[in-house]
């Protein structure tokens, strides 16, 4: 193992912009972090899946086409079947004010919204993530 936080970043739906994914990426990746970025139109099952296989400590999603409660809800949903409610799940993109406090209630640790610098992403994924177990 190598010791360094392993996130999964995924653009789960049907959402066809990833720019801003890609620019956390590269920032958690240029922060030391081992960074696994799924691409363009996955689904929850999809994302979840790699998550495991790749023993992610976090996983990121960004949502810009507003089914960010329907498909943060069910990644969450699908890790804890999976017993992996120990996966951080944070997130970002287009998402209302007025949702993030349900998104909090169902598990979403931070969401992030555009504009936010990465180096607050990156100190947070430090911050709440921390070294996985071993390091």
């Amino acid at each position: 193992m190598s010791g360094r936080i392993r996130v999964v970043v995924a653009k789960p739906g049907l959402d066809g912009h990833d720019r801003g994914a890609k620019v956390v990426a590269r920032a958690l990746r240029d922060a030391g972090m081992e960074v696994i970025y799924t691409g363009l139109h996955q689904t929850p099952e999809q994302v979840v899946e790699t998550a495991l296989q790749e023993d992610a400590d976090a996983v990121g999603l960004s949502v810009l086409s507003g089914a960010h409660m329907t498909l943060f809800a069910r990644v969450i949903e699908l890790l804890a079947e999976k017993g992996a409610e120990d996966v951080v799940v944070f997130g970002g993109g287009i998402i209302p004010d007025e949702d993030i406090p349900k998104l909090a209630q169902m598990g979403v640790a931070k969401v992030f919204t555009p504009g936010a610098p990465t180096q607050e992403i990156v100190d947070w994924v430090r911050t709440h993530v921390g070294q996985p177990a071993g390091a």
